[in-house]
């Protein structure tokens, strides 16, 4: 295995783009870069998930694709709420927080991209760093729904620390935002 496998397969990331590739082997020239990578799918060494973005096994993580296809992105709300039991259907699809919005299917996966403005999106307050992409918690994936949805049901809002939604609201610079968690607190956290 040569040095530019040797060091994909060494990360734990599973899914990479162009660009981060380029960044990890340290290929400054476009064309080279593009010539390896399009000899490593050749082979079977990498997968072409979508134009730019690359996987160097089939079980890649989805999340990982997801706030890769459109960056910057995180995971967030249903995905999120689901996972943490606020909310109790489920869905194949994986929603993320973007600067755009979209619905992407990607052979069996389904992706939608839910757009918020820019200076909440890359603010890290509420973010969990999950090593290769950041995904909401709880509190920030309930205050993004409550942001882009107005008022919203969700089936179990006992595990949300309303401190911690207290201070991340902030963020979103948004009052009408502020008036919907104090109600949503004034009527659940009893």
């Amino acid at each position: 295995m040569d040095n530019f496998l040797t060091i994909i397969y060494g990360s734990k990331q599973t899914v990479f783009t162009s660009k981060e590739i380029a960044i990890l082997i340290g290929e400054k020239n476009a064309d080279k870069l593009k010539s390896k990578l399009s000899y490593y799918v050749k082979t079977g060494k990498l997968i072409r998930l979508r134009r730019g973005i690359f996987s160097k096994k089939d079980d890649y993580d989805k999340n990982e694709l997801a706030v890769r296809i459109f960056t910057p992105a995180y995971v967030s709300f249903e995905t999120v709420l689901a996972k943490e039991g606020v909310i109790f259907q489920y869905y194949e699809t994986i929603f993320a927080a973007s600067y755009l919005s979209r619905n992407l299917k990607f052979k069996e996966n389904k992706f939608t991209f839910r757009k918020l403005k820019s200076e909440i999106l890359i603010n890290q307050q509420g973010l969990i760093n999950r090593g290769t992409y950041f995904e909401a918690s709880k509190e920030r994936a309930f205050l993004d729904m409550l942001y882009l949805f107005g008022s919203c049901h969700f089936d179990n809002l006992r595990n949300i620390n309303w401190n911690t939604c207290f201070d991340i609201v902030g963020i979103y610079k948004n009052k009408m935002l502020e008036k919907r968690l104090k109600n949503y607190f004034e009527k659940y956290a009893k």
